[in-house]
């Protein structure tokens, strides 16, 4: 196979942070790879590096030549001034110029050149190429072309930038946390786009249903080490259990030989100066890999909840609305002890509005709600919170408590806190500015945690963690005895720890599914397959045996093998109508993408007939 990137030896540190050192692994292509490491080891450092968009400390970094590369970053950068057409547009690529030049000009009017850009896009054969354009901007409901990309909210400019990279169709794609602030409807659709996609792709993502479903080898960066493993995520977990276990077998045996070797070390100082010196440089080799057992961190979270009295939370016929948008519709509802409800629904629903309500951070228009004495909420928020980046790590939990109650009489200090989650003792006193964009999230965590609620409300937990904080946070949620509300993007994570669903649908209506999201769409993909056939009945026909040795028509299919022809002649004309409308550049956007849907449509139709009609013509007349 071709080698499309080469890494070797590469080492980067800031400061006296070291990220990794002398790291080497190669991407061929046609390989779909995900890597994987704890927060704060340098992922998306690796992929801005290999991007040139950061340079590294030493080591080599090889590309194939001449091979087009794509890059979305985690927070993609973009021209506030520009317009959403002329930023996913702003490239050097001739055949998307040509077309946004031809996407102007249509917007415009303008007909003078007009001829001149119809020839171009013929030249480069952009017409094709447009449709896909428009397909993937479609399914990114990216629409409004003209509006400016500093009115773009976080989660749009995700949409643009994802936009911008796939349409120019790159050979190599990297992809820095791609399913972040995409709802689950882009997120499956971004899914199956991938795993049909022939191009290369390295990507870091914490999406675990993602990365089973897209990559075929997870490469994992751990202490300065790669570890590469040919398969997915599934398989990964699994092997990766084997070589901990191994490794661990291996730093048992080397500890109980290094205690005969200190002994005879303590022994032998002559032997240690003079005739020993083999030995004494095997001692010091053994000594390094009894030292190199894997034993992870463990966050312990099982901490003490307030007690939660008999009445929790309820709603009766709340009504909210923004102008024409709806969000809640005469919704009504009474929450139990210990519920685990998970939140879905597409970007604009309301979703973050609905939260804010239970918080009672915004108001309902009408209703009532009710909130129990006893309850007392945690609430994680999307944007996070706003934490001094020159204040110590430490300085920022015991701003909330110099120590967290673990119950039964038990106290845990600020700085014993901290390490459960992963901060050791050594780095309690760096500045949060040090920090990466998942420990900072890691830390927020722990200040929602720590003081004790037991009415959990999180906001997209999952954007920025590292799959092992992932775990941890899902195995802590599933003992949480209190009451838990999650929105989350997460499929993996929501199936895990949620057993009943909230599917905000739009203009105020709210399902409510008992189920994880895995049923819900399982039972969705099942309603759907229902109308289908109720809408488009079929008509079963009992045929008679065919006889192995036929080989003439019989009247019927005569008549069928007649009507494929006249079929196949009419769809040809309807084809090429409908490529000289869209080569006309008269034609709007909307009527574009109408006929660009139809197009695929007619050429469906005409493969399905010449498939029929080929069978027949074989049997004869």
């Amino acid at each position: 196979m071709i080698s499309y990137l080469q890494i070797e030896n590469l080492s980067k540190s800031y400061g006296d942070k070291v990220l990794f050192t002398d790291i080497n692994f190669g991407v061929l292509q046609g390989q779909k790879i995900a890597l994987i490491a704890k927060n704060g080891t340098g992922k998306t450092s690796l992929l801005n590096i290999i991007a040139g968009k950061d340079s590294q400390d030493s080591g080599d970094i090889t590309f194939r030549k001449d091979i087009k590369l794509g890059y979305l970053e985690q927070i993609p950068e973009m021209d506030e001034n520009n317009t959403v057409i002329n930023e996913l547009f702003n490239s050097t690529d001739p055949v998307l110029s040509v077309i946004r030049d031809y996407e102007k000009m249509v917007e415009s009017g303008q007909e003078d050149g007009m001829t001149e850009i119809l020839e171009k896009m013929d030249l480069h054969k952009a017409w094709d190429y447009e449709v896909k354009v428009k397909q993937i901007l479609s399914k990114l409901k990216i629409t409004n072309f003209d509006q400016p990309i500093s009115q773009l909210s976080g989660g749009q400019k995700k949409r643009v930038g994802m936009a911008k990279v796939l349409i120019t169709d790159p050979d190599f794609l990297i992809l820095d946390e791609p399913t972040n602030h995409l709802d689950l409807e882009m997120i499956e659709w971004l899914e199956e786009y991938l795993k049909k996609s022939k191009g290369t792709l390295l990507m870091v993502t914490h999406d675990r249903y993602f990365l089973d479903r897209v990559c075929n080898e997870i490469i994992e960066m751990d202490s300065n080490s790669i570890h590469s493993y040919k398969g997915n995520y599934t398989y990964y977990l699994e092997k990766r259990e084997e070589r901990i276990l191994n490794q661990n077998a291996e730093a048992g045996k080397a500890k109980s030989l290094l205690k005969t070797e200190q002994e005879w070390m303590r022994r032998m100082p002559q032997a240690r100066a003079t005739k020993a010196k083999s030995r004494i440089d095997a001692f010091y080799e053994l000594k390094k890999k009894a030292q190199q057992g894997y034993w992870e961190d463990k966050m312990d979270i099982d901490i003490k909840s307030a007690r939660l009295g008999k009445k929790i939370l309820e709603f009766d016929n709340l009504y909210k609305s923004f102008g024409d948008l709806k969000i809640l519709e005469d919704f009504s509802y009474k929450f139990q002890r210990g519920e685990k409800i998970g939140i879905i629904g597409k970007n604009g629903t309301g979703k973050s509005t609905f939260l804010n309500i239970i918080t009672q951070n915004i108001e309902a228009d009408s209703g009532n709600i009710e909130i129990g004495e006893t309850v007392v909420y945690g609430y994680y928020k999307q944007d996070g919170i706003k934490i001094n980046e020159n204040q110590k790590i430490i300085e920022v939990i015991k701003e909330i408590a110099e120590s967290i109650d673990l119950g039964n009489g038990k106290e845990m200090s600020a700085s014993q806190f901290l390490e459960y989650f992963l901060f050791p003792t050594k780095t309690q006193y760096n500045l949060v500015s040090k920090l990466s964009g998942g420990e900072k999230r890691r830390l927020y965590l722990m200040t929602v945690l720590m003081k004790n609620p037991n009415f959990l409300i999180l906001d997209e937990p999952t954007n920025d963690l590292d799959i092992m904080t992932l775990n941890v946070l899902e195995d802590y949620l599933m003992n949480f005895k209190g009451c838990l509300i999650i929105v989350s993007h997460d499929r993996y994570f929501m199936d895990k720890v949620v057993e009943h669903m909230f599917v905000f649908e739009g203009q105020g209506k709210i399902r409510n599914f008992p189920g994880n999201y895995t049923i819900y769409r399982d039972t969705q993909a099942e309603e759907e397959q229902k109308q289908k056939q109720v809408e488009k009945p079929v008509k079963v026909k009992k045929e008679k045996p065919k006889s192995t040795t036929k080989t003439k028509m019989s009247f019927n299919e005569k008549r069928e093998f007649e009507q494929l022809e006249k079929d196949m002649e009419s769809l040809n004309e309807e084809k090429e109508e409908l490529e000289t409308a869209m080569s006309s550049g008269t034609l709007s956007n909307d009527d574009l993408m109408t006929k660009s849907g139809r197009i695929q449509e007619v050429i469906d139709l005409i493969d399905e007939k010449e498939m029929r009609w080929l069978e027949l013509s074989e049997i004869g007349n």
